[in-house]
């Protein structure tokens, strides 16, 4: 079996390179030239939901690489049971499990993540929201999906998403949740101590 580092070479795009050997259906962009860390633009898989969305998907490869799975994110908003609407984070077996070093890349966007879209599994859920839709009534989990899919699942999304600077990532605000049109007013005051 080749070493790791020669695995990383095969799967990954070469630094300045548009595109990675096994992935070349697939627009590769690197981080800071890092072979292990990059983002791929993931379509919808056809006859689902998904269908027309494009994502950006984070992929950073351990050291370990093939032998451990790499760390798959979807970074543009994605309605989905097994996928955290908020962080990306991706509830697959394969990838979180099972992972062989058999598998590449290519397994994963044009296999293991269209699967995942085809078939959601509510019972293992990481969105709570979409897994109880998908159970209670399948149509309007349907236009829901179609909804963010042409919310946030557009190429300019895609081109945008993780734009923001990564230190705004995990603030958030009370007053920033406000459904009305009205100002958004702080949660509270804090008492000088």
């Amino acid at each position: 079996m080749a070493s790791p580092r020669r695995r990383i070479e095969t799967d990954t795009p070469p630094p300045r390179a548009d595109r990675c050997r096994l992935m070349s259906d697939y627009e590769v962009t690197l981080v800071n030239d890092n072979m292990q860390e990059f983002f791929v633009r993931f379509k919808g898989p056809a006859e689902t939901p998904f269908e027309g969305g494009i994502w950006k998907v984070h992929v950073e490869l351990p050291d370990q690489y093939p032998y451990k799975s790499p760390s798959i994110g979807f970074v543009n908003r994605i309605f989905h049971p097994n996928i955290d609407e908020l962080s990306g984070s991706v509830c697959l077996d394969v990838i979180n499990q099972t992972w062989s070093p058999m598998y590449d890349m290519i397994n994963i966007f044009e296999v293991f993540l269209p699967q995942l879209l085809r078939y959601p599994n509510p019972s293992d859920p990481l969105n709570g929201e979409a897994a109880a839709l998908l159970l209670r009534d399948p149509k309007n989990y349907e236009t829901k999906v179609k909804d963010y899919v042409q919310r946030y699942a557009t190429k300019g999304a895609a081109d945008e998403a993780g734009a923001e600077s990564e230190d705004d990532d995990d603030l958030s605000s009370v007053g920033s949740y406000n459904d009305d049109d009205e100002e958004a007013q702080p949660a509270g005051q804090m008492d000088d101590v």
